[in-house]
């Protein structure tokens, strides 16, 4: 069965325009996924809503969204306030500029999707800008209405295609500096840079996705498949912490599992200091 397009529209450069649809291009929907049962009875559980402080269930009509003030104090908003902040939408995918492909920090990445021609009737069009792009190795930025909200998107080639990222807004990424402030700036030299540096390169690959399994997925099908055939499950001995070790001695032996010899060691200055001299502070 063919994928069904998230969103429809035009996507527009100047005067050129052409029919387009998104697609997801990343999905949880394959994973395995639970239900919530009643253990006493096997039944599926029904999530309920209820007054916090009564315990009593509350009724769909009754449920409003509400903004917290202050502690306990809310301002109430109903369905109809909040679709009248909902931006109108002209479904124009509205290219307003182009960048270099880096030139966005991937922090600012939240979803990919595909964007292809909607019919036919835009293939010639659509190839044009797609082909633009891949020449001049340059990104597109647009804007436009997806899922209720104005959303910025990353439009480049690839392959026959596009690949269209939303992108979050500023306010939504944390200050790199806030992050970071409390991590101490050591001047790293020597030896162990060296070291660091050998081990880097001694480990140059690159990136194949279908390389990396998913473990936790893999573990629960094994799970259900020993559950379904009445078999028993050991529970998995916890692993003990690995002690804390000299770094440079941990790049050392680091070194010697990629069965490469590491950097030579630089022959250490000898000490011009007679036994019983104090050092000099600094």
């Amino acid at each position: 069965m063919a994928p069904r397009a998230n969103w429809k529209g035009t996507l527009k450069i100047a005067e050129l325009a052409c029919p387009v649809a998104l697609y997801t291009a990343a999905s949880t929907s394959d994973r395995i996924a639970f239900h919530t049962i009643n253990r006493a009875t096997g039944n599926r559980v029904r999530r309920e809503f209820v007054d916090a402080e009564t315990g009593e269930p509350v009724d769909r009509n009754d449920q409003v969204k509400g903004y917290e003030v202050s502690d306990g104090e809310h301002v109430l908003l109903d369905p109809e306030d909040i679709a009248a902040a909902v931006p109108d939408s002209d479904k124009v995918l509205a290219i307003e500029a182009f960048l270099p492909c880096g030139e966005v920090d991937d922090v600012y990445f939240d979803k990919p999707y595909y964007l292809a021609p909607a019919d036919h009737s835009g293939m010639e069009a659509f190839g044009l800008i797609r082909d633009g792009l891949a020449a001049k190795k340059v990104a597109a930025i647009a804007r436009t209405v997806l899922f209720r909200r104005m959303r910025t998107v990353l439009i480049r080639a690839d392959g026959q295609g596009l690949v269209a990222t939303t992108l979050n807004f500023d306010y939504e990424v944390r200050s790199v500096e806030a992050a970071f402030k409390d991590i101490p700036a050591p001047r790293i030299a020597g030896e162990m840079l060296d070291l660091a540096r050998h081990i880097i390169q001694t480990k140059m690959g690159t990136f194949d996705p279908a390389a990396f399994d998913d473990r936790y997925e893999a573990e629960l099908e094994g799970l259900v498949k020993a559950k379904i055939e009445g078999r028993k499950i050991k529970p998995r001995a916890t692993e003990a912490r690995g002690k804390v070790v000299d770094l440079l001695e941990a790049l050392r032996e680091s070194t010697k599992l990629d069965g490469k010899p590491g950097p030579a060691r630089k022959p250490r200055a000898k000490s011009t200091v007679k036994p019983g001299a104090k050092r000099k502070a600094g």
